[in-house]
C-alpha cells in the first residue's frame, strides 16, 4: 500500500511539487494531461471548419468517434506497455504517435486521411495519459499526490478555455490545419522532459509474463466502444437499445475473459464486489455515466430553451470543469487522513444532488436551478477523484498498481461514451429525433426536446439526469461506501 499521506515532515504544501528536483515531473505529468485536454478541445472547436473544407460532413462524427475508441483502447493497454516496455520507451513512443497523427490530420488531402490521423493520436494520447496516472506514485510521495492531481485540474481548465479560442482563432485567421500542429512544440517539451524524470528500466525488471498484448480483448473494448459511440447516433430506440447493450456486454466479456489470462489488461479485482478495488471502480465509471447523460444535451438545451447564444451556452457546459478545478484545488490543501474517506463518499451525493437539480431546472424554465447543478456536478467530481485515484492505486497492491493507475483515466473515459449512449437511448424513446426536433413535431416545438415545456420531455430529462433512474446510477452512493 501506499505510504499515508500523513507520513513525512510537516503537512504537504503547493511549494512541494516543485521542491527536490520535483519540477520537471511536475510539468510532465501536468502536459500528459494537458495534451489531451488541449487537443480535444481545440480538435471539437475545428473539426467543423475541415469537414466543410473536404466536403465530407457526413464523417464529422466518426472523426470523433475513432479517436474516443482509440484513446480508450490506448488507455486500457497502457498500463500492460508500461510493464512490458518501461515508462520512458512507452511515454516517447507515445508522444510520437501524437506528433504523428497531428501532422498527418494536418496534411490531409481528404477527410478520411483526416480520420487515420485521429486514430493515431487517439491510441498515442490513451497511452500517454495512462502512464502518466502510473507514474503519480512513483514520481512523487503518497502526501503529494492529492496536489499533483489538483495542478492537473487547474490545466484541464485552462484546456477548457484555451483550447476553444484557439482553435476558433487559428481557424477563423489562419487555417483549420494549424489547429492540428498547434500542440506539436508542447509534445516536444514532454519528450525532452521524459528523459529527465523517468529512469531508464533495468533490463532485470522487464515484465515478461506476456511476451504479446492481449489483442483480442483490446478488440472487445475497442468493439464495445464503437457500439456505444454509434449508439448516440442512432434515432430509434431498439437501434440504440442494442448497440448500447453489445457494448455492455462486450466490455463485460472482456473484464470476464481478463480474470483468467495471464497477460491481464485490468487489476486483480477489478470491477468485482468483494474487494475495496471493485466498488472504486464502479465509482470511477458510474459518475461520468451519470454525468454524461445531462452533459450530451446541456449546451443544445441552453440554446432551445432558454434562448442562449452558441458562446454562452458553451460557457454554461464549462462551469462544471471550473467548479471541478475549483474544488479539486481547495480538497489539495487538506489533510488526506482527516478528509479522504468523506470525501470519497461525498463526491457521488454531489453528483447526486446536482443532476437532480439540473433535471428540474430544465423543465421549470429555471436557469439558476440548471447552473448550481452543474456547480454541485463539478464539486462533486472535485473533491472526489484525487482521493478516488489514489485509493485505487492504493488497493491494487504494489503488484498490479500500474494496471489500477493506468486504468483510471480509461474507465473514465467509458463511462462518458457509456452515459451519452444512455442519453440517447432516453431521447429516442421520448421521440427526440435527428436535428434536434420530436419526430412529426413542429420545428418549433424543438424548444421541447431537453426537458422544456411539455411532460413529454421533461420526463426524458428526468430519467436522464436523476441519478436514481436508469443504469442503477443511484447505487452510485453505496458503491463509494463499499470501496472506503
Amino acid at each position: 500500500m501506499l505510504p499515508d499521506i500523513a507520513a513525512g515532515e510537516g503537512p504537504a504544501t503547493w511549494r512541494m511539487l516543485v521542491d527536490d528536483g520535483r519540477a520537471p515531473a511536475t510539468v510532465m505529468l501536468c502536459l500528459g494531461v494537458g495534451l489531451y485536454a488541449f487537443n480535444d478541445f481545440i480538435v471539437t472547436t475545428t473539426m467543423p471548419s475541415a469537414v466543410l473544407d473536404l466536403g465530407s460532413v457526413h464523417l464529422i462524427s466518426l472523426a470523433f468517434s475513432v479517436f474516443l475508441v482509440a484513446a480508450i483502447v490506448g488507455g486500457a493497454a497502457g498500463g500492460r506497455i508500461k510493464q512490458r516496455f518501461g515508462a520512458r520507451t512507452a511515454l516517447l513512443a507515445a508522444a510520437g504517435l501524437v506528433a504523428a497523427g497531428a501532422t498527418v490530420s494536418a496534411s490531409a488531402p481528404d477527410m478520411m486521411t483526416v480520420i487515420a490521423g485521429r486514430v493515431l493520436t487517439g491510441l498515442g494520447e490513451g497511452v500517454l495519459a495512462a502512464i502518466c496516472y502510473a507514474l503519480i506514485p512513483e514520481l512523487f510521495p503518497s502526501r503529494l499526490v492529492p496536489k499533483i492531481f489538483g495542478a492537473e485540474a487547474v490545466v484541464w481548465a485552462l484546456a477548457a478555455f484555451a483550447g476553444p479560442l484557439a482553435g476558433g482563432l487559428l481557424a477563423e485567421h489562419v487555417s483549420w490545419r494549424a489547429a492540428f500542429l498547434i500542440n506539436l512544440p508542447l509534445i516536444a517539451l514532454f519528450a525532452a522532459l521524459v528523459p529527465q524524470c523517468v529512469p531508464r528500466r533495468d533490463p532485470a525488471t522487464r515484465d515478461t509474463s506476456g511476451q504479446t498484448l492481449p489483442l483480442g480483448r483490446l478488440g472487445l473494448v475497442a468493439a464495445a466502444i464503437l457500439s456505444a459511440s454509434f449508439a448516440v447516433l442512432a434515432g430509434d430506440a431498439m437501434t440504440v437499445a442494442g448497440l448500447l447493450g453489445l457494448a455492455l456486454g462486450g466490455l463485460a466479456l472482456a473484464v470476464h475473459l481478463d480474470r483468467g489470462a495471464a497477460s491481464r489488461l485490468f487489476p486483480r479485482g477489478a470491477f468485482g464486489l468483494r474487494t475495496p478495488l471493485g466498488p472504486a471502480f464502479w465509482v470511477v465509471v458510474l459518475m461520468p455515466v451519470g454525468q454524461a447523460t445531462v452533459a450530451v444535451y446541456l449546451a443544445l438545451t441552453m440554446q432551445q430553451v432558454f434562448g442562449y447564444g452558441a458562446a454562452l451556452a458553451g460557457f454554461t457546459v464549462s462551469i462544471l470543469a471550473l467548479a471541478w478545478s475549483a474544488a479539486a484545488i481547495v480538497v489539495a490543501t487538506l489533510s488526506r487522513v482527516a478528509v479522504s474517506l468523506p470525501m470519497i463518499r461525498l463526491g457521488p451525493l454531489l453528483l447526486f444532488v446536482g443532476l437532480a437539480a439540473t433535471a428540474i431546472g430544465i423543465p421549470l424554465g429555471s436557469q439558476t436551478t440548471v447552473i448550481l447543478g452543474q456547480v454541485l456536478v463539478g464539486t462533486g467530481f472535485g473533491v472526489n477523484w484525487a482521493f478516488l485515484s489514489h485509493h485505487v492505486m492504493a488497493a491494487a497492491g504494489r503488484e498490479d498498481r500500474d494496471l489500477a493507475a493506468a486504468l483510471l483515466p480509461t474507465a473514465q473515459s467509458a463511462g462518458y461514451a457509456l452515459g451519452a449512449a444512455l442519453a440517447g437511448l432516453v431521447a429516442a424513446v421520448h421521440g427526440i429525433g435527428e436535428g434536434g426536433g420530436r419526430r412529426g413535431a413542429h420545428p418549433g416545438s424543438a424548444v421541447d426536446l431537453c426537458g422544456g415545456r411539455d411532460r413529454r420531455a421533461a420526463g426524458a430529462w428526468r430519467l436522464a439526469g436523476d441519478p436514481a433512474g436508469g443504469g442503477g446510477r443511484g447505487n452510485v452512493a453505496a458503491l463509494s461506501e463499499r470501496c472506503c
